[in-house]
């Protein structure tokens, strides 16, 4: 490692926003623990994201990041004093998460030189550049790129990794059985859901479509996962489909208690959204229903996955909402296609 951090017994990492990015950065905070054994390493996470990390033996703190308020700020710094960090890593690529690191008393941060913050930082690399912007690469090489900056000692086989404890994965037992789901049931697990925006998400009629030949097929329970906020999209697919479909929006399922949901599922499928990276994280097979966003970001761990996305002059966009009106990168994803490529996992095919 650099000769800077030979002596560190305290240390801090903003975790990313999105709930997939937090997923494809374990193996970061994998190698941090590897590299700094003994040291006490603290993840400052958004709140709504603390149960995907709770659980993990990488962090002796969570301490929740709310640096858009000035209460929030003041308690950051106070529990840095605490803690006392040597210095802070960014996984985040903003000029504001390096200043929330600056007014919490960080002396040594560690960053991409992005942004107005590339005249700030301690030290970090710079992205790599194409005609002028940004290279596209998969994100969990992007940020396992700023260990090799640190000249830290890198996994030999980077993957996504999440836990569970003995606590949740009784809870999860109680949840499956409550509804009804048993060992020997074969349980497809159908995430509609995608806080990035509706350019991500696979109509809900086709969801409800699916179901029905899933269960006519594949004799499948149906686990429709739906996090707070999406109960909605849960309401469209029940009420348009003739399959029995078990809605976990009546529980209002975190991202804590979505984990031993996922380990159970046969098959996940799923839009382009966090819960697909859960997926990886527990070796379950899944399909991707991917549309406006571009597939090198994710393009790690693949070998479980299928990745459905239509060749079309506007993908990728990037978009929120499709511009153009139509959403044909999600609406030309047939049921038809996708009922087709869960017999290449359910039949063993």
């Amino acid at each position: 490692m650099l000769p800077a951090l030979q002596s560190i017994d305290s240390l801090v990492v903003r975790c990313p926003n999105w709930v997939g990015d937090i997923v494809m950065a374990t193996p970061v905070f994998e190698c941090l623990r590897n590299n700094f054994p003994t040291a006490t390493i603290t993840a400052l996470v958004r709140p709504y994201a603390r149960g995907i990390l709770e659980d993990a033996p990488w962090f002796d703190h969570i301490v929740d990041c709310q640096d858009k308020s000035w209460k929030g700020l003041k308690t950051i710094r106070r529990e840095f004093t605490r803690l006392k960090p040597q210095f802070g890593l960014l996984l985040t690529n903003t000029t504001h998460s390096f200043l929330t690191f600056k007014f919490a008393g960080l002396a040594h941060t560690y960053g991409y030189r992005r942004n107005l913050r590339q005249f700030l930082l301690t030290g970090g690399p710079k992205p790599l550049r194409e005609e002028g912007e940004v290279k596209p690469m998969p994100m969990q090489e992007y940020y396992l790129d700023l260990c090799r900056y640190l000249e830290l000692e890198i996994p030999s086989n980077p993957k996504p990794t999440l836990y569970i404890s003995e606590s949740l994965a009784n809870q999860g037992e109680d949840q499956l059985r409550s509804y009804g789901i048993t060992a020997d049931d074969t349980v497809v697990g159908l995430n509609p859901g995608a806080s990035f925006g509706s350019s991500k998400c696979w109509p809900a009629e086709y969801f409800a479509e699916l179901a029905e030949q899933l269960q006519d097929k594949f004799n499948s329970k149906l686990l429709l996962l739906v996090g707070p906020g999406e109960e909605a999209i849960a309401a469209r697919i029940v009420q348009a489909s003739n399959a029995d479909i078990i809605n976990t929006a009546e529980e209002g399922v975190d991202l804590a208690h979505l984990k031993p949901l996922i380990k159970r599922c046969d098959l996940l499928i799923t839009n382009d959204t966090g819960p697909r990276h859960y997926a990886v994280a527990f070796d379950i097979p899944h399909i991707v229903l991917m549309g406006p966003t571009n597939e090198i970001y994710t393009a790690s761990n693949l070998q479980l996955a299928t990745v459905l996305q239509r060749d079309l002059p506007c993908v990728p966009c990037h978009q929120k909402t499709c511009p153009l009106g139509h959403h044909a990168c999600m609406k030309e994803i047939t049921p038809a296609i996708v009922s087709n490529a869960v017999s290449n996992y359910l039949r063993g095919g």
